[in-house]
This record gives C-alpha cells, sequence and structure tokens, in this order.
C-alpha cells in the first residue's frame, strides 16, 4: 500500500505472487509479435524467445485468443486447440526449465477483428454495433473495420464459456497463471466503456452493469484457477482501438473496487494513453482502492520504475519495447548497462530476426 515514507523497495527487492516468489519486481509486459505458427500454434522459435527472457521476475505471455471468434491479427497465438496446448506446453516447459514463472494473457479482441479473420467470414462481435474508426489487419493487407454484431444477451455466456475452456488448457499447457486481458480497446474493455457499450440490457448502461461481463469472466475463471493465480489488465485512458469512455476516473474506480473482492494475484495498469495524450486519471488513488499487488506500465525506465516502487505506487513495473530489445534485461539494469534499441520494423511478423537475435551481455 501507498505510505507517505520512501520505500527502500526496489526492482531486486524479491516479492511473494500467490503460490510463487518472485526474485525481482521486473516483470515482461505482453508483447504482440505475430509470429505463431501455422494454426495460430506456439513453436520452438516462440520457446526460444521466452526462454531468453526467464530471467524475468514474471513473464506475461503475448495475447492469446480464447478461440477463433476472438482472433483478430494475423500469427497470433491461440490457447483453444489441442495443437495450441502442445505448442505452449513447449514455451512453458522451457521458461520452467530456466528457473522462469510465466502467466498467458487471454484475449478475445472483440470488434477489432475483421470478417476475414472470422469463423464462416462472420462480422467480429462487440458490446454495440459501433464500428471502430481506422483498419483491420488481415493476412491480405489492410482492411477497413466493419460495423460489428452486438452480442445477443443469450450470446454472452457462450462468451463466458470460452474463458473457462481457455483457462483450463491453459492450465493443460502449464501456464503458472492467467491474465484477464481487458484493455487496450478489445471485447472486455469495449463493455467497460460508454464509448463503445451503448446496451440497455443487464450488461450496458450503468457502470455496475458494462462491468457485468468482466465479472462474470473473472468469477468463471476462478473455478479453474485460485485467484490468487488471476490478474486482470486495465487501460483506463488509453484511446487505442478508438475506445472512449466519458468519465475515465469515475468508472475506473468502480472497476477497481468490484476486482478488490476477488483478490486476484495482481493489477496490471496500463497508466496513461499510448497515443501520448496527458495523463489524467489518478493511478496512486486506483491502486490505493485495490489493495492488492499492482502492476505499472507504460514508458517506464529503470529510473521512473524505480520511482515508482519506492513511492509505494507499485509492486511491479512492467516493460514492454525495452523487454523486445534486451532479453537480459534484469542483468542489464543490475550492471548499469547500456541497452539495446528496438527495432520497429521487426515488431510485428518475421522470423528470428528482430525476435530473437538481440545480444545478451
Amino acid at each position: 500500500m501507498p505510505t507517505n515514507e520512501p520505500s527502500t523497495i526496489d526492482l531486486f527487492t524479491p516479492l511473494a505472487l500467490g503460490d510463487l516468489t518472485l526474485p525481482n519486481r521486473i516483470v515482461m509486459a505482453p508483447l504482440t509479435r505475430n509470429r505463431a505458427g501455422p494454426g495460430n500454434v506456439p513453436t520452438a522459435l516462440n520457446a526460444e524467445y521466452y526462454v531468453q527472457r526467464a530471467s524475468a521476475g514474471l513473464i506475461i505471455s503475448e495475447a492469446s485468443q480464447i478461440s477463433p471468434q476472438g482472433a483478430g491479427y494475423p500469427a497470433t497465438p491461440g490457447i483453444h486447440s489441442d495443437e495450441q496446448v502442445a505448442g505452449w506446453r513447449q514455451v512453458t516447459d522451457a521458461v520452467h526449465a530456466k528457473g522462469g514463472r510465466i502467466f498467458i494473457q487471454l484475449w478475445h479482441v472483440g470488434r477489432i477483428s475483421h470478417p476475414s479473420m472470422q469463423p464462416g467470414n462472420a462480422l467480429p462481435v462487440a458490446p454495440s454495433a459501433i464500428q471502430p474508426a481506422g483498419e483491420a489487419v488481415t493476412y491480405t493487407g489492410m482492411q477497413p473495420f466493419e460495423t460489428p454484431h452486438a452480442l445477443a444477451s443469450e450470446e454472452i455466456p457462450g462468451v463466458i464459456a470460452d474463458y473457462i475452456a481457455a483457462a483450463q488448457r491453459a492450465k493443460d499447457a502449464g501456464f503458472d497463471g492467467i491474465e484477464i486481458h481487458s484493455a487496450n480497446g478489445y471485447l472486455l474493455d469495449e463493455f467497460l466503456r460508454d464509448g463503445t457499450n451503448t446496451r440497455t440490457d443487464a450488461y450496458g448502461g450503468s457502470i455496475e452493469n458494462r462491468m457485468r461481463l468482466l465479472d462474470e469472466v473473472v468469477t468463471a475463471v476462478s473455478t479453474v484457477w485460485p485467484t490468487r493465480a488471476i490478474g486482470v489488465r486495465l487501460s483506463p485512458e488509453n484511446r487505442f482501438n478508438d475506445i472512449r469512455d466519458s468519465r475515465p476516473q469515475a468508472t475506473f474506480e468502480a472497476v477497481v473496487d468490484m476486482l478488490r473482492g476477488h483478490q486476484l494475484a495482481y493489477l496490471h495498469m496500463v497508466e496513461g494513453d499510448m497515443l501520448g495524450e496527458e495523463r489524467q486519471v489518478d493511478y496512486p488513488e486506483l491502486r490505493r482502492r485495490f489493495g492488492g499487488l499492482y502492476i505499472a506500465n507504460n514508458g517506464y525506465t529503470r529510473a521512473s520504475a524505480e520511482q515508482v516502487l519506492q513511492q509505494g505506487d507499485a509492486d511491479m513495473v512492467a516493460f514492454g519495447r525495452l523487454y523486445i530489445a534486451n532479453p537480459d534485461l534484469p542483468e542489464r539494469f543490475a550492471q548499469g548497462a547500456s541497452l539495446n534499441t528496438p527495432d520497429p520494423d521487426t515488431f510485428y511478423g518475421g522470423d528470428a530476426r528482430g525476435y530473437t537475435d538481440y545480444p545478451t551481455l
């Protein structure tokens, strides 16, 4: 919990996370890299990538779709088939053999997809039939987003069942826990925001209704995993994927209050706007209200990460781009070594170049 006194905690102070003991508080953020094999199956190359980063206190895997309907991008891994489970098992076995810890991020993209990416060329689904601005990434290039299909009330239990099935497959694949992706304009985030949710049933209107699906998903997956092995990711003011909310502070205070009751492993917060707008949300207040372990994310350096830990405003810090280019990031931080520069041209798709070939110390 935050205090008025400076803390002696730093990035290398061990931390108990559920049944795990983290040797440091440096988290590898979930990073979409679009390098899964045919059938959205993780490969030996993916295993090598994660093993290189096993010195992280915790690895959170790239977002992995819970169902074919949940997919929105080429070559992202899934967690809905036996082949995908086997692919992920080679990843988790390798990470554990290296002494690491790894959660999987469970993902449904909602409206951020395209019929060509959906089973039967169906429309993507969303809380409401509101077309996002921009274009979808497909196997044949960029395509304009289409107006999504608004999920009927009777379709929602099927989505929840997909989360349960994915949570069980994640356990079968050997992960240490799961993170529910409720950020960055994807399905669960779309339900939370009044800019994308104009429903008039039990899943729309008041914030209590808009956060009902997230509450039900967390409750559902806790039948598979203990809540001490379940995290949730939020992004209260991120505008990525054309997402908006008229009252983000009030909305996410209510969401955090709800999540507090679940006694989760952690809350993972994308602080601020990935598109660069000035922060308007009081994140220390959200951290205080949650009361449990809090992962801060979005643009942190070693210095700013140490500062947020010492102020008591976070328990862990997640790094994204720095982890793309620096597989040995904890060692570099510990030695005060220089950092490799990430190459944006190789972030998404491709082969080992820009993926597993960054040098280590």
